[in-house]
């Protein structure tokens, strides 16, 4: 896979962090597992329940050595999200990313969470105009 960063942009390969000091290639030969500096998303943008799923699983990618504590923290959110959702959509999509977690394809996962982004601010959009607290 070859992938072209800009000057200053960063990638995350297995646990490390890469930033180069002008536009490059890199063609990485063999199975590895990286993220993008903008497919990174902060622990302040992590703000709705899917973002938070995103988030988990970024550091389970980020930092392949040590994902016992992350894998803990999936579960329980996962679960949580499973509890509360109604939406078909949503819940075909959570199963997917579980199967994914489950056979370690995060980058995978991350790409199918970010999928359901616009379903969950479809959801929450909704919520918000069917509020019971609505004025008449």
């Amino acid at each position: 896979m070859k992938i072209s960063l800009r000057a200053g942009e960063r990638i995350y390969v297995n646990g490390a962090v890469l930033r180069v000091d002008r536009k490059v290639s890199v063609e990485l030969v063999n199975d590895v597992m990286f993220l993008l500096e903008g497919q990174v998303m902060q622990a302040s943008d992590a703000t709705t329940a899917m973002r938070q799923l995103y988030f988990i699983v970024q550091l389970m990618l980020m930092n392949p050595t040590d994902v016992r504590d992350a894998s803990v923290l999936y579960a329980q959110h996962h679960a949580a999200l499973l509890a509360v959702c109604e939406n078909r959509e949503m819940l075909d999509g959570l199963a997917a990313v579980d199967e994914l977690v489950g056979t370690t394809r995060y980058f995978e996962a991350l790409k199918r969470i970010r999928a359901l982004f616009p379903v969950e601010q479809a959801i929450l959009a909704g919520a918000a105009t069917h509020s019971p607290f609505q004025a008449a």
